[in-house]
């Protein structure tokens, strides 16, 4: 941007007294209620015969291979010649389109006349054609609003909800941002949508963002938007569904020469959102691919087109805070602030998924890779190359396994140069063998040059060797909070919620909030009577501890536990090695006596193996009850499922088994993260900064795997179940410290103990 600013300062001031630059020009159109105003800023007026129209382009495309103005250009253009007709009563314009290579500033000409009747004719066509789109949108708009004054909260406030509803209407009000421990069963989504849908109809913003993690949060939020319809809410809310997924081919490619969706997408888009839109206020994956088939448009660009005609957008994290997808119809480059709400739902998810976004890894094996697949095609390019990989050679060699270092500059300088030829190259040659590679290799160099701009004290720059001996480079942003607040500043206001959201204050510094920002903990709901927390100070999941004899002790307290009621069992580990351990006890020794089926969760499952785990457990609701005939006597046998599974993995968070479904969490050991070369490098960061950098880099992430593999089991008011925490270590108190509230009663068991006390507190409510 600032490139071609100066570009355009250059030509305009090159142009003598008979060039007038950045001249505003607008025109307004009545059409009876409403009037559309059309302005804008031409680059510049030529006092020419006729008036000549000048619109400045910068550019890095090869000026010679270019056949035309771009159309979109040209029309633009066209739009204040036609503006300046009509308010100086000519007959007839001049446009001339000027390109200027950024590189070279090589300029290109190309120049085309108009009468004023043609401009006027056109400029009335474009204008009809919008018309459409601007009248659906004013009348949409009041049917909203009149529809948002008359919306009730849809349930009977449960207790400290209308508090929260308020919080979250104060927060949007003041413009601030909201970190919300909100414990299930307090109705975060409703209420966090609720009071944000109300804030639209007194025009404290204009669209809401429900940002998640996962798909099935996602869901909750769909439904929860039904749910208000239900009740008279007319509100367009679109899913975003990633290209992958939503793509009708079978291999995701891009380009009209491969996908017939994607061929002549722009000539049918328009009428296949027009249809959709005025069709239902939903937009989700179903309702998008079926109109994307029957108009034959790409679903995955049209979703994001509705985004642009929807009060509503459900998407991932990605689409407002990652600077590569981020949807750039609202958050494009220039910093603009829009009347936008961001709910950030499961938001302790965020603070990795953000190390992860502003982060960058570029491998010098790589470059040597490229070297050999462009040696053949583009002598030029395997020359920066190789460049690249020399400057990458001093750093390899200091460094003895890992290493952080301070300058790289050398090395930015030969990608920067590197980045410049890949670019020719791409622009260049459209049908060379080997544009894939050169394609996304350059996506990779690009973002590493993008993150680069952005590095400061927040980030640390190393190198290491991987597992297989490969050698990279990592812009690591330790902590993202200053990139997350700009993300969130493009709004109005965020509300950040989780039911893990201990301690509230490292969430608050590390996701972006500042001083003036809010927090609050929402009171859990639940009967704390309903669930038993049993602590264990005999066995432990530490390394050192780690044993045959350890895995049997854990083995014998899942057996007293199961042992005592038939249900749905989830037992979590620190990892897949020591579940298995655990697992091959319990089979052998336990499982059978328990009338348990044990279920595992393999390293690599895929979607519709998880969803078969999870039926299991739905299917065996009620305990189960297994009828068997013997003898003419009909038995009743009741059986069990435990499920092994990983702490911090896919069944640990995000899914929702109520009622009998599960009736126990058995988690085994503290959820620490394995020690590892970043998690060293934050421990020392936050230690400089004051902090305790265990705590950030350790503890606290383990402990909010703990919480929520804890809070599978209780998720309705009718819910009963258990909790069993098993590592001595929860019995230290810089553990009990980041306990909830509603865990303030816990029972000390040991496996001697564990089976009489899991049997009283079922004997009480059976």
């Amino acid at each position: 941007m600032s490139e071609g600013s100066r570009i355009h300062r250059m030509i305009q001031r090159r142009m003598g007294s008979g060039y007038h630059a950045e001249v505003s020009m607008k025109h307004c159109c009545d059409f009876g209620n409403y009037s559309l105003l059309v302005e804008g800023r031409a680059d510049g007026v030529m006092d020419t015969s006729p008036v000549t129209i000048d619109e400045i382009k910068g550019t890095y495309r090869d000026l010679g291979r270019m056949k035309g103005p771009d159309p979109v250009h040209l029309a633009q253009a066209k739009c204040y010649a036609c503006f300046y007709a009509m308010d100086n009563g000519q007959e007839e314009m001049k446009v001339r389109m000027t390109y200027c290579n950024l590189d070279t500033e090589e300029i290109r000409y190309f120049e085309s006349s108009y009468t004023a009747q043609e401009l006027a004719e056109w400029f009335a066509g474009l204008v009809g054609e919008y018309k459409k789109w601007s009248d659906d949108a004013i009348a949409w708009k009041q049917l909203r609003q009149d529809s948002i004054h008359g919306l009730e909260f849809p349930f009977a406030y449960r207790e400290g909800q209308r508090e929260l509803v308020t919080h979250v209407y104060h927060t949007i009000c003041h413009k601030k941002k909201l970190f919300l421990e909100a414990p299930t069963g307090v109705g975060k989504t409703i209420s966090t949508l609720f009071p944000s849908v109300k804030a639209v109809g007194e025009k404290k913003a204009d669209r809401i963002f429900y940002l998640t993690a996962k798909t099935v949060t996602a869901a909750v939020a769909d439904e929860t938007y039904r749910l208000l319809r239900e009740r008279g809410l007319h509100f367009r809310t679109v899913t975003l569904t990633a290209r992958d997924k939503i793509c009708f081919l079978e291999e995701t490619e891009c380009n009209p020469e491969a996908c017939p969706y994607a061929k002549g997408h722009y000539d049918r888009i328009n009428a296949a959102l027009f249809d959709l839109l005025t069709s239902q206020e939903h937009y989700g994956r179903e309702e998008i691919e079926a109109y994307a088939q029957k108009h034959r448009v790409c679903p995955f660009e049209m979703g994001l087109d509705l985004s642009l005609f929807s009060d509503g957008v459900i998407c991932d994290y990605n689409y407002v805070f990652d600077p590569h997808v981020y949807l750039r119809r609202f958050f494009g480059d220039g910093g603009q602030k829009g009347e936008w709400i961001f709910l950030v739902d499961e938001a302790h998810n965020l603070l990795e998924r953000g190390r992860e976004m502003y982060s960058a890894t570029l491998y010098k094996e790589d470059f040597l890779t490229l070297k050999r697949t462009v040696k053949a095609y583009d002598g030029r390019m395997e020359k920066h190359l190789e460049k690249c990989n020399r400057a990458l050679l001093p750093l390899k060699k200091e460094c003895d396994g890992f290493r952080v270092v301070e300058d790289i500059d050398p090395f930015v300088q030969a990608l920067t140069r590197l980045s410049g030829v890949m670019e020719e190259y791409l622009e260049n040659h459209e049908d060379s063998p080997v544009r894939r590679e050169v394609l996304e290799f350059y996506f990779q160099v690009s973002h590493f040059l993008a993150i680069w701009d952005l590095v400061d004290e927040k980030y640390v720059i190393y190198t290491e060797f991987d597992e297989e001996g490969r050698f990279f480079l990592k812009l690591f942003n330790v902590d993202p909070s200053e990139n997350l607040r700009a993300c969130m500043d493009r709004g109005n206001s965020s509300i950040l919620f989780s039911a893990t959201f201990l301690p509230i204050q490292y969430y608050k510094k590390l996701l972006g909030g500042q001083g003036q920002d809010y927090e609050v903990y929402a009171k859990s709901v639940f009967d704390p009577e309903k669930k038993a927390l049993f602590l264990s100070g005999d066995v432990t999941s530490k390394y050192s501890r780690r044993s045959e004899e350890e895995y049997a002790n854990i083995a014998l307290y899942i057996h007293r536990i199961v042992a005592r009621r038939h249900g749905n069992y989830m037992v979590f580990f620190p990892s897949h090695a020591f579940l298995r351990s655990v697992w091959e006890k319990y089979q052998a020794a336990y499982a059978q006596e328990d009338g348990a089926e044990c279920l595992v969760q393999e390293e690599h499952m895929g979607e519709a193996q998880r969803e078969s785990f999870l039926k299991r457990f739905e299917g065996n609701e009620d305990c189960k009850l297994e009828k068997v005939i013997h003898m003419e006597i009909e038995v009743e046998e009741e059986s069990s499922l435990v499920g092994f599974c990983v702490l911090g993995g896919i069944f640990s968070e995000g899914i929702d088994l109520k009622n009998d479904r599960l009736i126990g969490a058995i988690i085994v050991g503290t959820g620490l993260p394995q020690i590892c070369t970043e998690r060293e490098i934050l421990k020392e960061y936050f230690n400089r900064d004051g902090e305790d950098g265990f705590d950030f880099a350790y503890r606290y992430p383990g402990m909010n795997k703990v919480l929520q593999a804890a809070g599978r089991v209780i998720r309705t008011a009718e819910d009963v179940g258990i909790v069993a925490l098993l590592d001595e270590r929860f019995l230290q108190r810089a553990y009990q410290r980041l306990f909830p509230r509603e865990w303030e009663r816990f029972e000390v068991v040991t496996s001697e103990t564990v089976a009489g006390r899991v049997e009283k507190f079922w004997n009480d409510w059976l």
